[in-house]
């Protein structure tokens, strides 16, 4: 079936949110640092690092949104929609390495305990959250439809859980007197955080590598189109994402000897199945006569 994407946030409005969620992140990511400079706490740290990378996510969200509106040209012919999609990957790929710094940090700590005041900590961590709260707000309408304000908006959730999860450890060191907690709850952070970038990711480099689209079963659409009456079969064919809501194919179509004088019919058909089928708009057909088709081709790749 076709694959429609309804964008519900303008541009303009869209860019606004941005900024107002970038603003509050940088605020918040100072205030933490702080306090967690103060209260002696990694997992304030942690959560003011993780923030922060929220907020450069945010701006590399921002300003990939504003490229990927540019028209296509002789240099770029498919246009810069891509821009979100390498944002993307650049906002996953810094949780990765955010998340691997923190575990490190975290297992120090336990090697080397610092005494930690939790009601500091609690109280940013509280105030953390509600940005957090804020974000997720202003950015979850937009990241329906764009994996690159997705990847920023998971950044946001992560980092909301990593609040609730400082506010827990704050509260344990008060009532307890717990510091041991903090680094575990780092750890939890940190697991968290690597467990999303790395199951978000893939999906971001199957599109750079111009891998089929994971909603598409690449056997049905040549078979599909293989369908049409006077179509003999089709080869030679590459099936890949452009961006996030957009496929293409390429493909060799062989038209049956008797219905040559129809190719131009045939092709016209086989175009209007795969965009009403598959939601295939970018089709480039190279036609062959069954008289004079490819010898033994592959169905896949190939010039």
């Amino acid at each position: 079936m076709p694959h429609d994407h309804h964008h519900h946030i303008d541009a303009d409005a869209g860019d606004s949110r941005l900024l107002g969620a970038i603003g509050v992140n940088l605020l918040l990511t100072v205030a933490q640092v702080v306090g967690g400079i103060f209260s002696g706490s990694l997992a304030m740290i942690a959560d003011a690092l993780h923030n922060f990378s929220d907020a450069i996510s945010l701006v590399i969200a921002a300003a990939a949104r504003r490229i990927a509106r540019r028209p296509a040209s002789q240099d770029m012919p498919f246009g810069y929609a891509r821009a979100e999609v390498v944002a993307a990957l650049v906002n996953y790929t810094t949780l990765i390495v955010i998340g691997l710094y923190l575990v490190m940090e975290a297992v120090l700590r336990f090697l080397d305990p610092e005494p930690v005041q939790g009601w500091l900590v609690v109280i940013i961590a509280v105030v953390a959250l509600v940005v957090d709260v804020v974000t997720a707000v202003l950015t979850y309408a937009m990241s329906k439809d764009s994996v690159n304000i997705r990847a920023a908006f998971l950044h946001n959730v992560s980092d909301a859980l990593g609040s609730v999860a400082v506010i827990l450890a704050g509260t344990l060191i008060i009532l307890y007197g717990w510091t041991w907690v903090d680094p575990a709850v780092t750890l939890l952070i940190a697991g968290y955080i690597l467990w999303m970038a790395f199951s978000e990711i893939g999906g971001v480099i199957r599109i750079l590598m111009l891998g089929s689209p994971p909603m598409l079963a690449p056997a049905d659409v040549l078979r599909e189109a293989g369908e049409v009456e006077g179509v003999a079969g089709l080869h030679k064919a590459h099936l890949w994402q452009i961006d996030e809501h957009r496929a293409a194919l390429q493909a060799h179509l062989v038209v049956r000897d008797d219905a040559w004088s129809d190719a131009d019919g045939i092709k016209d058909r086989v175009k209007a199945l795969l965009k009403a089928r598959f939601g295939i708009d970018h089709v480039v057909l190279e036609m062959e006569c069954a008289r004079h088709a490819c010898d033994h081709p592959e169905a896949w790749g190939g010039a």
